[in-house]
């Protein structure tokens, strides 16, 4: 109790800000760490999803053609995906401490592709299109941006 006393009071002095510094980074690892498990998790739940889901459309529909389920599938692939990128952001930061602008704009630009690609134009009006092609477009430029950066960083 008494050297739990000590390092909250060391936390606050000005003197010991690397102490604080060292609190703070272990928490940040802590809850990535936390992340990464909730994230392995939610990606061996959604594949197990899809696999129910792609079962039941072949075996338990009169017609097991995926017409009128494939957008549906294709979403789900994507959610998965999405997940994986996620994960990946996670995991970069534990290995390097420092996220990945890159690859955070990659991951919302497979998100927005999923959005287009299981969008429903005759349930959605076209407002919705226009704004995701304007998501896509800056994201696009963003990631173009930042790949660039990148590459002149490394040729030096």
């Amino acid at each position: 109790m008494n050297k739990l006393l000590k390092t909250i009071k060391n936390i606050f002095l000005h003197e010991q800000d690397n102490i604080f510094l060292q609190f703070i980074e272990g928490i940040e690892f802590l809850v990535s760490k936390v992340l990464s498990l909730a994230m392995i998790t939610v990606i061996i739940f959604a594949v197990c999803d899809l696999i129910v889901y792609i079962y039941k459309q072949l075996l338990l529909t009169p017609n097991p053609l995926f017409k009128d389920s494939l957008f549906e599938i294709f979403g789900l692939f994507l959610n998965i995906l999405i997940a994986l990128e996620i994960l990946e952001n996670i995991t970069a930061y534990l290995r390097k401490h420092v996220f990945q602008v890159e690859l955070v704009i990659a991951t919302s630009l497979i998100a927005v592709a999923r959005k287009i690609i299981i969008y429903d134009l005759d349930k959605k009006g076209g407002e919705a299109l226009i704004g995701l092609a304007l998501a896509t477009f800056a994201l696009s430029i963003s990631f173009w941006i930042i790949r660039s950066q990148n590459n002149q960083k490394s040729k030096h």
